[in-house]
């Protein structure tokens, strides 16, 4: 059960609770998870503690999707007879096939403790009105979101099928008060209701948004933007369908908390796996604590972020905070003349200029190297194209060919933005 003081444990307590609760969990998983228990077959009962974790061995994405191919539909990392299983969702499928998730009511219930501290951290209160502006699918984000706002005691508004201007209408005759969606969809809804005379930081009462599914929200640039449009304040939350709800961002607004009292963190070398120093960047690896139904154990999230020196933060908080919050993805970066480049570090770039709009980067092979074309949206007059290769020059580290657009040229997504594409495989050029 969520208890607000675990926020604040010192690493005695919060150590104990997750030494406790790891046991738990690995007795359940050695006795009748036939994924985990072939993974550990070779380890001693007495070495599955968390004191030993870095000896076990990891889990990866591919393997949890090889394992659903070989054992369809759902593979063997289920702990308990399917019968017990009432919900389903998958990964959103944009790195590869997507990975099938279920789980319990019991597991269900944690997903939404784990939803209360985030909810908790944003200031949503019970008789808020939360506009869910996600599409109605297997995402896990939407469900996890409307049943935790649902429990909390908030009117919930689901948005799911329905158009921009559809969405914008529900939230101004409802007064919706919180809004849920990714951070490039709430920009551009922000832009529809421009579009139709419609200012949403005078004419709607949004007074939180909280945006999951891609990064952004933790971009200061990112940031301010949605806030300056809604009048809003603006809170990140990291989380991901095989993993859990596991991060938020709180008034410090430097990061995002990793909730520590259901998730165990590492953050490791890419490349070695061996842990990194509070400040340097590394790989999230992430155990989770309550979802005994479909565990993860050291799970490689891939994600890049940096873990800040462990104390107590200024909002009270002791749990790790993960500065800037996720930068990047391993499997996004690119090599460019020896310099290695995520494509975050472009988003945070367009993001603290007001007069750039969208932007799309394609990855593309010349010469034997890697290289980069970078497609934006020319908001006010001019040709900016010279200086914007400059400024990436400057700050980014590489030289890149460059192309504007009109204001709205480039797509727009609902759900997870698209704005890197890969084509270094293929004969393109631009």
């Amino acid at each position: 059960m969520y208890r607000a003081e675990q926020q604040t444990w010192d690493d005695a307590q919060r150590q104990a609770h997750q030494a406790r609760r790891f046991a738990e969990l690995t007795r359940q998983l050695s006795g009748s998870n036939a994924f985990y228990r072939n993974k550990w077959r070779d380890i001693p009962a007495s070495h599955l503690t968390l004191e030993r974790l870095q000896d076990l061995p990891w889990t990866t994405k591919v393997e949890l999707q090889e394992d659903q191919r070989r054992h369809p539909p759902f593979g063997t990392n289920l702990t308990f007879p399917l019968d017990r299983y009432t919900r389903f969702h998958q990964t959103s499928g944009t790195s590869g096939t997507p990975l099938r998730v279920l789980d319990t009511p019991q597991s269900w219930r944690w997903w939404m403790q784990c939803w209360r501290m985030i909810l908790d951290c944003a200031g949503v209160r019970p008789g808020d009105r939360v506009m869910l502006a996600f599409s109605f699918g297997p995402f896990i984000g939407f469900w996890s979101a409307h049943d935790a706002a649902y429990r909390y005691g908030a009117l919930v508004l689901p948005g799911g099928g329905m158009t921009s201007s559809q969405r914008l209408a529900m939230m101004r005759d409802l007064g919706a008060t919180v809004l849920v969606c990714t951070p490039s969809y709430a920009l551009h809804l922000a832009e529809v209701a421009l579009a139709e005379g419609i200012e949403p930081a005078r004419d709607l009462r949004i007074r939180i948004t909280i945006h999951a599914g891609e990064p952004g929200a933790g971009i200061p640039g990112t940031r301010e933007r949605i806030e300056a449009l809604w009048g809003a304040r603006c809170y990140d939350h990291p989380g991901a369908s095989e993993i859990g709800a596991y991060g938020f961002s709180c008034s410090a607004r430097c990061g995002v908390h990793v909730n520590e009292t259901e998730f165990v963190a590492e953050v490791v070398d890419p490349e070695t796996g061996e842990p990194v120093a509070p400040g340097e960047r590394g790989e999230l690896v992430l155990t989770n604590l309550g979802r005994a139904s479909f565990p993860v154990v050291r799970y490689r999230t891939g994600d890049i972020v940096r873990p800040m020196p462990r104390e107590r933060c200024s909002c009270g908080r002791t749990l790790l905070m993960l500065e800037g919050g996720i930068l990047g993805r391993k499997d996004d970066m690119v090599t460019v003349r020896g310099v290695n480049v995520f494509p975050s570090a472009f988003l945070a770039l367009f993001s603290a200029m007001p007069e750039m709009g969208e932007h799309r980067i394609t990855a593309f092979r010349a010469s034997e190297m890697d290289q980069l074309h970078v497609e934006y949206e020319e908001l006010g007059s001019g040709d900016r194209r010279s200086v914007v290769q400059q400024l990436i020059r400057e700050k980014v580290g590489i030289r890149v060919t460059v192309e504007a657009h009109t204001p709205g040229t480039l797509p727009r997504y609902e759900g997870k933005a698209k704005r890197f594409i890969d084509r270094r495989e293929q004969a393109w050029r631009p």
